[in-house]
């Protein structure tokens, strides 16, 4: 499957200069990593995010937001967001500071 580029960059833009970032491709898109640990990446046209178990009913709260159901079955503290979600930089910084928070609350792996 492919994934969008342009969205892949704008990522790395917003984490350029934060330590332990590193790319892998991961769910047929690219993941980014944080000590190890997935905080976000894109899958298709889709920005995931990885919000944790405590943070996942917000999350899903926001517009644009929808489990993350990659093998059929939703993934409890992983959440998709449409593009009309992070069309604005703001926006996409805002779920991207999510799961920053939570990779980062993780001991490095």
């Amino acid at each position: 499957m492919a994934y969008d580029e342009g969205l892949t960059q704008r990522i790395r833009e917003f984490l350029e200069g934060k330590a332990g970032v590193r790319e892998k491709k991961m769910f047929g898109g690219v993941a980014f990593l944080i000590g190890g640990n997935m905080c976000c990446g894109v899958v298709g046209d889709e920005l995931m995010v990885r919000v944790g178990p405590d943070a996942y009913d917000e999350a899903l709260a926001q517009p644009h937001a929808r489990a993350m159901d990659f093998t059929g079955r939703p993934m409890r503290g992983m959440v998709y967001v449409a593009v009309a979600g992070f069309e604005d930089d703001a926006d996409l910084s805002a779920w991207i500071g999510r799961g920053v928070a939570f990779a980062a609350s993780l001991p490095a792996k």
